[in-house]
């Protein structure tokens, strides 16, 4: 068994026990959450892309990647994706990671955080993932002397309450001369542009996990459900929407792993080959979200939009992933606009490389 499936297995095994969306969908509180993030961290599940010298457990990108993927198979309510980046973005500048959960800033391309000449950082970051539970933040900022990475402490921030669809934390943060508690600069070549990337790979990952749960779900329930005497799953509609819920699943799953075997292979920040495959995966997967959930409750009916049923729980979220590290709009015009540049000779040859 190699390291990864390793992983993986432990990882699920962890998710099974302690997040199972039936049981979590009951739960009538969040006290559940504390028992699941100790096993993570305890796991060495949280920073799987942070040195062992630097607070992590050193796993590969490769392993990560697959850790997204059954987290959005499970639904997971908790900064696990969230506090992973911040690891790794720390990393990025030499930063040691701190324990607990942590959020990473901006996720919005448009956002833009200075370093002051004193030292402070100035800016607004919008839609923060769990922003409210995180003790700390790994900041991208823009100062005189290039791309400086920063850690700052949540207490340390001005917060705006917010959520998203799913109803989970997506605050603002104000930072108003907020000194962090370290800084780095970020390596050659290394911007905005990489960490917005890297959190398309990342929502990718998560939108694709959580469809293969719809599908696998909505076609069981097909299966169950009895409507004129006969199995929902019989009808000639159903099994038209079906097929193509599972074809909208498994484009979402080959554009998301070739993204993160592109980005796990070590190809550069600054390569058309990584802008390509991670821009490419983020607006396949947010469109298959969009289409996938639509399927999804039309498959399941009434029964799909209740509070009492999990359907909501994958639903909502992969909605919601859509607009973190840039929505296909903001990417489908980027990666318009890269391909205009190189001219219609070279479109072919960049598509057919691939």
């Amino acid at each position: 068994m190699g390291e990864s499936s390793i992983v993986v297995e432990t990882a699920e095994r962890i998710f099974a026990d302690l997040c199972d969306p039936q049981t979590v969908n009951s739960a009538k509180d969040d006290t559940w959450k504390e028992a699941l993030w100790k096993a993570l961290t305890e796991n060495g599940l949280t920073l799987p892309w942070v040195s062992e010298e630097h607070g992590g457990s050193g796993a590969s990108l490769a392993d990560g990647f697959e850790l997204l993927s059954a987290a959005g198979r499970f639904a997971v309510p908790v900064p696990l994706a969230e506090t992973m980046l911040a690891g790794w973005l720390l990393s990025q500048g030499g930063i040691v990671s701190p324990e607990g959960a942590m959020s990473v800033a901006p996720v919005q391309p448009k956002d833009k955080i200075t370093l002051n000449a004193d030292g402070t950082l100035s800016g607004r970051a919008q839609n923060i993932p769990f922003a409210r539970e995180a003790q700390h933040f790994a900041v991208l900022a823009h100062g005189a002397k290039g791309v400086t990475i920063a850690l700052v402490a949540a207490k340390d921030c001005r917060r705006e309450d917010d959520e998203n669809l799913a109803g989970e934390p997506a605050d603002n943060l104000v930072f108003d001369k907020t000194t962090p508690l370290k800084t780095g600069s970020a390596p050659k070549d290394f911007d905005q542009t990489a960490l917005m990337l890297m959190g398309c790979v990342a929502r990718s990952l998560q939108i694709a996990g959580s469809l293969q749960y719809m599908l696998t779900r909505s076609v069981n329930y097909s299966q169950e459900r009895v409507a004129f005497e006969k199995k929902i799953s019989k009808f000639q509609a159903v099994q038209h929407n079906l097929a193509k819920l599972a074809g909208e699943t498994a484009a979402a799953v080959a554009a998301a792993g070739s993204a993160a075997e592109t980005v796990a292979t070590g190809t550069p920040w600054n390569d058309e080959t990584t802008f390509l495959e991670a821009a490419a995966a983020k607006i396949r997967c947010a469109e298959a979200a969009g289409t996938g959930s639509a399927i999804a409750h039309q498959v399941h009916g009434a029964i799909g939009f209740t509070k009492e049923y999990v359907l909501h729980r994958f639903s909502l979220r992969t909605l919601g992933w859509r607009d973190d590290f840039g929505n296909e709009s903001y990417w489908a015009v980027e990666l318009g606009n890269r391909v205009a540049r190189r001219g219609a000779d070279d479109l072919w040859p960049l598509v057919a490389s691939r």
